[in-house]
């Protein structure tokens, strides 16, 4: 005979959700904090060996020899190995746990994390790129890309007219949303890719787009319809900054910047504020993605536009070629737009 279930309050379902959400929230601190641990900890035994190696000879035998021996007292601990040692010792040679915004920032890390900035020689470019990843809580593979595609040196390098048209906020936007160049990689294009190719490849990938966009974009719309009293025109990509609560149009062009390519995207700004953005949004703001530019053209381009721009260009150069070969080709992409969707395989399902 089956046991009758007695029934449950009203409530039950609610109360349930929370102390679900509870016991998941204190799992996550009890990670966080066994990882800051484990940090501080590797930082401990870093400085130990950093302070040895000044007084005496420790030198590669002595610390093959500390590792087997750490092995040996805790089994069950992972991460005694001999160049995990050596890791530990550039960490504690590269940051002194004592002040407080080191501890901020490396204790908020995960340790693989903290092997890649190590990696980094200018302390400084060290510092900006901790600073980052524990800001925008990075995973692994993008502290990674964006370390080797050089981040710091490509935001707020695009040309803009952004703090002469947007006086107030400017400034702060173009460091944010102008980056030069875009690092387009992921879409395993070519050069020679058309405009239509991109936008498609770029929508297949929207996750990996809007992270190379920058922080805090949001997907809105792609050939976003506009109509202009009867006049018909299409967005090529139309997304949201979050941060800034605002529309940027995004247009795409597989040549070299010319100064007309301004002049449409200027129109699609204006529509956009006129027909699409809603009450309490801040001005919209376009970017022009392009294959290649003059800078000097693009200034003189810039001074006569009406809207806030940035120009960008894109590159694929730091994509490993083994690995774009793995990635759709743009014929594969190009079929899709009437076949269907981009397999895996690169081809056309």
């Amino acid at each position: 005979m089956s046991k009758i279930e007695p029934d449950l309050p009203s409530g039950y379902p609610i109360i349930l959700a929370s102390l679900k959400e509870l016991v998941a929230s204190a799992q996550l601190r009890a990670q966080h904090a066994a990882s800051t641990a484990m940090v501080e900890m590797y930082w401990a035994i870093g400085a130990t060996i950093l302070e040895r190696q000044s007084q005496e000879p420790w030198g590669s035998k002595v610390l093959q020899r500390l590792a087997a021996d750490l092995k040996t007292a805790f089994p069950h601990m992972r991460g005694f190995s001999r160049s995990n040692l050596f890791y530990m010792r550039a960490f504690a040679a590269a940051w002194d746990w004592s002040e407080a915004p080191v501890r901020g920032r490396a204790g908020a890390l995960p340790w693989g994390h903290i092997i890649e900035l190590l990696k980094l020689k200018d302390p400084v470019v060290r510092d900006w790129y901790a600073g980052q990843a524990v800001e925008q809580n990075w995973k692994l593979q993008v502290l990674e890309h964006q370390i080797s595609t050089g981040l710091h040196r490509r935001l707020g390098a695009a040309p803009n007219n952004l703090e002469a048209r947007l006086p107030s906020d400017g400034a702060e936007l173009a460091r944010n949303v102008a980056k030069d160049p875009l690092v387009l990689d992921f879409l395993g294009l070519t050069t020679e890719a058309e405009e239509m190719a991109i936008e498609e490849a770029m929508t297949q990938r929207m996750s990996q787009t809007l992270a190379e966009f920058g922080r805090g974009f949001a997907f809105y719309g792609r050939q976003f319809h506009l109509d202009v009293e009867g006049e018909d025109f299409y967005i090529d990509l139309l997304l949201v900054h979050v941060p800034t609560n605002r529309f940027v149009v995004v247009e795409l062009k597989s040549g070299k910047f010319r100064p007309e390519h301004l002049g449409q995207l200027n129109f699609y700004v204006s529509a956009v504020n006129d027909l699409v953005k809603f009450p309490g949004m801040a001005p919209t703001v376009g970017i022009l993605v392009c294959g290649s530019k003059h800078d000097p053209t693009v200034r003189y381009a810039l001074d006569g536009s009406s809207q806030p721009i940035a120009v960008a260009s894109y590159t694929y150069d730091t994509l490993p070629p083994k690995e774009r070969e793995a990635l759709p080709s743009p014929a594969a992409i190009t079929a899709a737009l009437e076949q269907g969707t981009v397999g895996e395989s690169g081809e056309p399902e």
